[in-house]
């Protein structure tokens, strides 16, 4: 077995500790570990500065996989990078799609004896990357709101059931009452397919198919097919908008006739100013903004 870096943040609480030292306990059983643990970003340069060949395990959630990726990124070391991961955050969306366990030692196996293979990469004109999902409109303002929700309901569980997976759910009914309704030019490969005097409630781009821990905003999407998925919610009105927030719960969202949604390499919003969550980090107010796909980006270890 190839020795293993694992990068895990050193600011976790005592539960997630307990976790990690679980799965580092698999992984030492048949490898040669050295565990880096990180209170910020800023520190990723040095610490994979010295990955060397190893394969690089992230211990941590969806954003602890965003940090390193995106550190990578940004030193020309993705493309020959193989990661693991031990999903260890609330959320854990990009785990779910990829179907990696959300039990640390059982993931901590797939990390030994899975399959590598290649994941597609979200990339925008600026160089800022996208792992799992990017939405504006209305789904910035969930992954807000949200936030505070799953930190909430995460510290309390009713019989070991982890609630923080509610929050996102929670945070989209909260944006959905008082939502920003944008006037956004849409284009999907080149091609217009919401223009600015049709106002929209939300753009999704997705890589992976869920955000916030579980609601599947863009369902179809495969991080291997070399595509994101395009979903553009025209829900506007009072009563759509409380309709689409229900469905979105359970997945019948897609259905319905206010909502479109597309497949293809390279995604165009612009228009009235907008905010952005990119894998649960919120950024702007934006006028313009590009996504593309970069297929096979980097490699995963993944379920056999």
């Amino acid at each position: 077995m190839d020795p293993l870096l694992v990068i895990s943040n050193s600011d976790a609480g005592t539960a997630d500790q307990e976790a990690l030292e679980r799965g580092l306990a698999v992984l030492r059983s048949e490898a040669s570990v050295e565990l880096a643990s990180t209170s910020s970003p800023s520190e990723f340069d040095g610490v994979l500065h010295r990955a060397g060949s190893r394969r690089i395990v992230v211990a941590g959630g969806d954003g602890s996989l965003h940090a390193v990726i995106a550190a990578l990124y940004r030193r020309h070391d993705l493309k020959r990078a193989v990661l693991g991961l031990l999903p260890l955050g609330t959320g854990n969306d990009f785990a779910r799609h990829l179907d990696v366990p959300l039990d640390v030692e059982e993931a901590a196996r797939v990390v030994l004896h899975g399959t590598v293979r290649p994941i597609d990469l979200i990339v925008d004109e600026v160089g800022d990357v996208v792992v799992n999902n990017v939405h504006v409109g209305v789904g910035a303002e969930a992954a807000t709101k949200g936030a505070g929700w799953k930190e909430r309901l995460g510290s309390v569980g009713i019989g070991g059931v982890d609630l923080g997976r509610l929050g996102y759910p929670i945070g989209v009914v909260q944006a959905i009452v008082m939502p920003p309704t944008l006037r956004l030019r849409v284009e999907v490969d080149g091609e217009v397919v919401n223009d600015l005097d049709q106002p929209v409630l939300m753009v999704a781009i997705g890589n992976g198919s869920s955000v916030g821990g579980g609601a599947d905003l863009t369902p179809a999407a495969d991080a291997t097919d070399g595509r994101v998925d395009v979903l553009v919610s025209r829900a506007v009105g009072p009563v759509a908008r409380v309709a689409y927030s229900a469905q979105v719960l359970v997945r019948r969202h897609a259905e319905r006739d206010d909502v479109l949604t597309l497949r293809g390499e390279q995604v165009s919003v612009s228009g009235a100013e907008f905010w952005c969550s990119a894998d649960g980090e919120v950024y702007g107010p934006e006028r313009q903004r590009t996504w593309r796909v970069e297929p096979a980006a980097y490699s995963m270890v993944v379920p056999a």
